[in-house]
Order: structure tokens, then sequence, then C-alpha cells
């Protein structure tokens, strides 16, 4: 089995380290990205909705970079929303941004009751080139 390889992005260790976990995990050629949420520069939740998911897009590319991945590298997605159905145009305009034209990955949406202070939470799985 290989080991485990911590991936961070720039600038983001000390939260990781806060709260004990990997921005995402290397494992062989797949990557395991840690959620993402719409975090301001200081860690703070961004109180615009539209602002939190692009954000929360933002982060994850950051983090995808790092392990040299991008979006089109992506296989699986699951996102956390507290108000799906109020919140799903939003999201879906940020989203077909991010991942273009078909073949799409597969993805599934949760409705969550709380994602501490924030409203919107994407982890993904990536095979790396």
């Amino acid at each position: 089995m290989s080991q485990r390889e911590a991936i961070f992005p720039a600038g983001r260790q000390a939260l990781y380290e806060k709260h004990r976990y990997s921005g995402a995990v290397r494992s062989g050629d797949l990557l395991f990205v840690s959620g993402q949420v719409g975090s301001r520069e200081d860690g703070s939740s961004e109180p615009d909705f539209e602002r939190q998911v692009q954000l929360a897009f933002d982060n994850l590319a950051a983090v995808l970079k790092a392990a040299g991945a991008s979006f089109d590298d992506i296989v699986d997605v699951t996102t956390f929303h507290t108000d799906p159905e109020r919140q799903l145009p939003a999201v879906m305009a940020v989203k077909e941004k991010a991942f273009g034209d078909a073949p799409y990955p597969t993805w599934t949406a949760v409705g969550v009751t709380w994602l501490s202070g924030f409203d919107f939470e994407i982890k993904v799985i990536a095979r790396l080139p």
C-alpha cells in the first residue's frame, strides 16, 4: 500500500493544522480533496451566498493546483447545502463555469442543517494526470 501524501494549498496550512486535517491526500493516482467552503482570507464565512459558492470553488481550484490537477481531472463531486432548493440556481451557475463541457463528473448534492457557519461545501475526488 502506498503512503498518504498530504497536499496543502499555499497560505492555508494554519487552517488545516488548527483542525488537524489535510487539504487533500494523494493516494496513488487519486486525489481526495477535503470539503472546501467559501471562506475569506481570514477564514471567516463570506456572507453573500453567490460569492461564498465562488470562493469555495476558488479554494477547491487552489487545492487542485497544489496537487498538479485541475477541474478537468475531477471524477466525483459531493456538495453540501443548507437550503438546496433555494441555493441550487446559484450553485449551478458557478458549477457550469468550472466544469465546462461534457463528460461531467458524477455529482451528489446533500441537504444539511449545519456547516460550521457556512451554507455551501464541496468535496471531490480527482484522478491525477
